[in-house]
């Protein structure tokens, strides 16, 4: 078992790996999704000593939150996970008014089966909604009980700061992997100041930092990967030379290259947890051992990890007596 963390300053103490639940009930986002084996996975994850459970409405439109609810009600442990939900969806639009998050946070409540939410983001900001009425909404709610924290995921830095305005945001949400890493430069330091965790999503690239691919694969029309830059021409090849380094990283720490990638993550001083997703039992044991990989002396400030952007300098000596 862990040695839990805090989830910067929301109060939340979780175990560092957590479990991104977008395969469990999102039928709109995987293909031939098996809600029996969902439950049966995410209990294992809990069992397996995970607590910090990451969903939201759009992971199959409440699906998702509905199958959580329905396993954590059977396991009757609701006081020992942290669930994080999300929601910003109005049909085919955002909605970040104060009336619709507190409409959208008690309609997850019951689909999630309970009586608070530990931490509830705005999914995706809107264009007409000022910031703070939207986190004012959520502190309402929070004083109520309803929530225990407050995030906001995909927002800019301009809208964080607007949203920040009374320092009620708790955790953001963002994009952000060893091949995209421009959240390091002015994100990360308003995340520091402000005592704001980040959870960073998509931490393997679609796979790609996981050392699956080889170069030679090509993607059909219709896969999300035949439309990204990262899996195309010299950009996928240049790619894949970065992540035989990270290889050669993981053969020294007797680990695996997704571990070394999580390992390097959690180094990182804004950023408490991650949030891997898994369809299987092997992938969430591989997660885990993540807590077992050691980079480096200490957690890393932004100085450090900005000073190797633009060569992607993952030198194994650099990171070992750093």
């Amino acid at each position: 078992m862990s040695t839990k963390v805090e989830l910067g300053k929301s109060g939340l103490n979780i175990n560092p790996i957590g479990f991104g639940a977008n395969a469990i009930g999102g039928h709109n986002l995987y293909p031939n999704l098996d809600e029996d084996q969902n439950k049966q996975l995410l209990k294992y994850v809990i069992h397996s000593g995970i607590d910090f459970i990451d969903t939201a409405y759009v992971y199959g439109l409440g699906r998702s939150e509905e199958l959580i609810g329905e396993v954590v009600k059977e396991l009757g442990n609701r006081d020992q996970l942290v669930i994080a939900s999300k929601g910003a969806q109005n049909g085919d639009d955002l909605d970040n008014s104060p009336e619709f998050l507190k409409q959208t946070v008690y309609e997850s409540l019951k689909r999630l089966q309970t009586d608070y939410i530990d931490l509830f983001y705005i999914h995706f900001p809107d264009d007409h909604t000022p910031k703070d009425e939207s986190v004012q909404a959520l502190k309402e709610l929070k004083d109520q009980g309803l929530i225990r924290s407050i995030g906001v995921s995909n927002f800019s830095l301009e809208q964080l700061k607007e949203a920040n305005k009374n320092g009620d945001v708790d955790v953001f949400e963002g994009y952000y992997n060893l091949l995209h890493r421009d959240p390091e430069n002015e994100l990360f330091p308003y995340l520091r100041e402000n005592d704001i965790s980040f959870v960073p999503y998509f931490p393997f690239q679609s796979g790609l930092l996981t050392g699956k691919y080889n170069g030679d694969e090509t993607f059909p029309e219709g896969d999300l990967r035949s439309g990204q830059e990262d899996f195309q021409g010299d950009k996928f090849q240049e790619n894949i030379k970065k992540v035989e380094q990270l290889e050669k990283i993981a053969t020294a720490k007797n680990t695996s290259i997704a571990n070394v990638v999580l390992a390097f993550y959690l180094q990182i001083d804004v950023i408490d947890a991650v949030i891997p997703g898994a369809k299987r039992k092997e992938q969430v044991d591989s997660n885990l051992k993540t807590l077992d990989v050691t980079l480096t002396n200490g957690r890393m400030k932004n100085n450090f990890v900005s000073a190797q952007k633009t060569v992607f300098l993952f030198n194994l000596n650099k990171l070992d007596t750093y």
